[in-house]
């Protein structure tokens, strides 16, 4: 097999024609081979090339991939199986980049663990189902949640309930804490831990239960008037979680 003529292209990779067929071979197999001064290869040797371009390929598009955001070994093998690449060039990709360093667990879960404490609202729970998803191994992930000190949870748990209780202008305080425990415990948080806290809580209706009083009065005083008015918007309120016996005092402090 003739090799005539060979073209460098961009980055490390040469256009080379072998036989009026042009090939792109990274310069990692131009050295290794002595292409630029050699005239002609045999068929061993072109197959051994290309399955070595084939790994190469496989290694610098997972760097690049790697080098936009860190990622797992099995989101590399998910990458490079979706790009058609055999298992067995997969499995040696991964290899060298675990030699090479590019692929390293503990500087993975160092930077996933901060981004998720810092970032996100994210508990521990939900960060652990993550990380299994992600391929991680349940005894590493449960080593590094018990890493974290335990204040860490309880101040973001204290920071987000917190910001919903100051937020919040229309739901009743039974409401609120029903949703904010419903978040919490889909964000990974355990309901004994949201509890705690938000039993310390000072939670006043008084705004929120005004504001959706005048909309209900609003809302039904054209289809209603006097007791039948009064029992109806007492309805609305305490299908809003609103416990409300008086309506006349709203009626006096609107």
């Amino acid at each position: 097999m003739k090799i005539q003529k060979y073209i460098k292209d961009k980055q490390n990779k040469y256009r080379v024609v072998i036989d009026d067929e042009e090939y792109i071979l990274y310069d990692d197999v131009i050295i290794k081979y002595n292409l630029l001064l050699i005239k002609e290869i045999d068929n061993k040797t072109f197959k051994e090339m290309f399955g070595l371009n084939d790994e190469l390929k496989s290694y610098y598009d997972s760097i690049k991939y790697i080098s936009r955001k860190l990622r797992s070994e099995k989101e590399i093998y998910e990458y490079l199986e979706k790009k058609g690449i055999d298992e067995s060039t997969i499995k040696k990709t991964i290899k060298r980049l675990r030699d090479s360093k590019f692929l390293n667990d503990d500087v993975y879960l160092n930077a996933y663990f901060k981004d998720q404490i810092n970032l996100t609202n994210n508990g521990p729970k939900k960060i652990e189902v993550n990380l299994l998803k992600l391929g991680f191994r349940e005894d590493i992930i449960k080593e590094k949640l018990s890493s974290i000190d335990e204040s860490v949870w309880k101040d973001k748990l204290e920071k987000y309930i917190d910001k919903k209780i100051k937020t919040n202008h229309t739901s009743s305080s039974n409401m609120l804490k029903i949703k904010i425990t419903n978040d919490l415990i889909n964000l990974g948080f355990m309901k004994e831990d949201i509890i705690s806290i938000l039993n310390k809580k000072d939670l006043n209706d008084e705004f929120a239960l005004k504001k959706e009083y005048i909309k209900s009065k609003r809302l039904l005083s054209s289809k209603y008037e006097g007791t039948t008015l009064e029992n109806k918007i007492r309805e609305r309120l305490f299908r809003k979680g609103f416990y409300v016996f008086d309506i006349k005092e709203l009626d006096d402090e609107e």
